[in-house]
């Protein structure tokens, strides 16, 4: 017995979190069925519920599951197939998100680009994806024409963000906006979305595919643990058991309630935790293309969403804007940080600046990568310790490891943060080494995700962030990875070599900063400088582009000749 008991007392201090959650729950078990039947399943009694509000204009559900069998009718004839990749190059807009479920419905995987992106990015990951149709935003029509030639694809449809905005806003967007974007002519490579949409009235045979679990769903963009860009790629089940999974740890929320969804739909905490999770529960998503720190109170003023995720610029935004003193928070139910660490000076001040609103909740925080599905930890039911980013999510599991012997630490003690969970993506899209370098099975056959991120556990399990093991700047809640900037940077015909750091921003918490030795015979001209930013402007999403540009003669070296990147970040800290 005296055995038995000092097992358990063992495995309990390994798991300290299981205490939160019953063995049912831990139990959990991965949806069998695609994005888009999940969702389907999930709201077969809500169809009069609202599934999506877009600047006031109320779509819902049975409106919505219309148009996403009319979007994927029209896929299907484009020529779009089972397999076959379906990039989306859009904000947050109706569209977006039709296209998003028509394109899981009709057994296609979805490849999500930042419309931003440069346009060798977008060309990029068309060509690494093989992607064969295209839907893009408008405002994105030049650098795709100077690029699809080079692609697979055969169809682009063109969106404007204005199609599902009421009359009178529409109008005034079209004034402000639209005229000033080129308009594409229907032929053989674009066509606009309402004659896409169009042809799917037309053509009536079922498009029906019964993908699995195990199926590639999503195609998502990320640095990867080692900062060079990846394309990850996540299955259906990946993301489907998040839902289970927030069931749980989200318990008050149900179809009454409304969640703002500010997280773009390209980045995959935006996508799968302020969008299909909503979704799955019948809840109605608050569909918001581009945020506006100035407005923040007049949108929350008028749609009063009962759940509010956001990085920490947003919630920088929230405390600093001096309209937001007279708005209510007291039918909110759930504020939620993730996409980088709020630091416990900044978390006070936000749930103090809550509780003077009348939220009857703090700030819970998480903590995920794309490549475990989004979010992964989480602090929820009781265990978001201020400073902390919570708990394994149900079914998961964590433990902190020395980064030189790869052994498991004790409490509190700094080590490297290795995840397990049902939601750890299928792998690196046609990258087998590197995937194999992140993803390692125990001797029990347990796949094991190696993070590059710092942290360690107190001793009721929760997690406590410290800092990233790999360069990493977090600009506004995207992942920019400074070796990817200084790669587009020294193949300029001016730049000898470079290094990116991060410094401090007020708004966006932190913001590149370029060191650049110029090649023999360029001199450190503001004509220089300006080229350079003009290449960046091509070369680099707009968030990636470095906000100041320093010439050197020289960059400091380590002992072993490498760039010591560590002085500079020092000169600006």
């Amino acid at each position: 017995m005296k055995l038995i008991d000092n097992l358990k007392k063992k495995f309990i201090k390994k798991h300290r979190w299981y205490k939160y959650y019953t063995k049912e729950q831990r139990n959990i078990e991965v949806p069998k069925v695609s994005l888009y039947e999940y969702i389907r399943v999930h709201n077969l009694g809500n169809m009069n519920g609202i599934a999506i509000n877009y600047f006031g204009r109320k779509i819902t559900y049975e409106e919505f599951f219309n148009s996403i069998d009319l979007c994927a009718r029209s896929l299907v004839s484009h020529g779009v197939r089972p397999g076959d990749v379906v990039s989306v190059c859009m904000a947050n807009t109706p569209e977006a998100v039709i296209a998003f479920y028509a394109i899981s419905k009709v057994g296609a995987i979805a490849n999500m680009i930042h419309p931003l992106s440069a346009e060798t990015e977008i060309k990029d990951s068309l060509n690494a994806t093989k992607s064969v149709v295209l839907i893009a935003m408008n405002i994105c029509l030049d650098k795709i024409k100077n690029i699809i030639k080079d692609t697979k694809i055969y169809k682009t449809i063109v969106v404007s963000a204005s199609n599902y905005m009421p009359t009178l806003l529409s109008v005034g967007y079209y004034l402000m906006a639209d005229r000033k974007v080129k308009v594409a002519k229907n032929n053989d490579v674009f066509v606009s979305w309402n004659d896409f949409i169009n042809k799917g009235k037309k053509y009536n045979k079922d498009v029906y595919v019964d993908t699995g679990k195990d199926d590639p769903a999503v195609i998502m963009h990320s640095g990867g643990t080692s900062g060079t860009p990846k394309n990850i790629v996540l299955s259906n089940g990946n993301i489907n058991v998040v839902m289970e999974q927030a069931h749980i740890a989200l318990p008050e929320l149900d179809k009454s309630d409304s969640m703002l969804s500010i997280l773009p739909l390209f980045h995959c905490f935006g996508l799968v935790e302020t969008i299909h999770f909503p979704f799955a529960i019948g809840a109605t998503v608050i569909l918001v293309p581009k945020f506006d720190a100035t407005r923040f109170d007049k949108l929350l003023n008028k749609y009063k969403p009962t759940v509010i995720p956001g990085v920490p610029t947003l919630f920088e935004a929230m405390i600093n804007n001096k309209h937001m003193q007279k708005i209510d928070f007291s039918k909110v139910k759930y504020v939620v940080s993730g996409g980088d660490s709020l630091d416990i000076k900044r978390n006070e001040i936000v749930n103090n600046f809550l509780k003077d609103h009348g939220c009857r909740h703090n700030i819970i925080q998480g903590y995920g990568l794309t490549e475990a599905g989004g979010g992964i930890i989480f602090g929820a039911l009781g265990s978001d310790v201020l400073g902390s980013v919570g708990i394994p999510l149900p079914g998961n599991d964590l433990k902190i490891i020395d980064i030189n012997t790869h052994e498991e630490v004790d409490c509190g003690v700094t080590g490297e943060i290795v995840v397990s969970a049902p939601s750890i993506m299928m792998g690196y899209l046609n990258n087998e080494k590197e995937t194999n370098e992140v993803l390692e099975k125990d001797k029990k056959g347990k796949i094991w995700l190696h993070t590059g991120d710092l942290g360690y556990i107190n001793e009721d399990g929760a997690l406590f962030f410290v800092q990233r093991l790999k360069r990493l700047i977090i600009v506004s809640g995207y992942n920019v990875f400074p070796s990817h900037i200084e790669d587009v940077l020294n193949k300029n015909e001016y730049i000898l070599n470079s290094c990116v750091v991060g410094i401090p921003d007020p708004y966006k918490i932190q913001v590149p900063k370029a060191y650049i030795v110029l090649n023999d015979g360029i001199k450190p001209t503001m004509e220089i400088k300006s080229e350079i930013k003009k290449y960046c402007k091509k070369n680099l999403s707009n968030y990636m582009i470095p906000k100041q540009f320093v010439f050197r003669e020289s960059l400091p070296k380590t002992l072993i000749g490498k760039v010591d990147y560590k002085v500079l970040e020092k000169e600006n800290n």
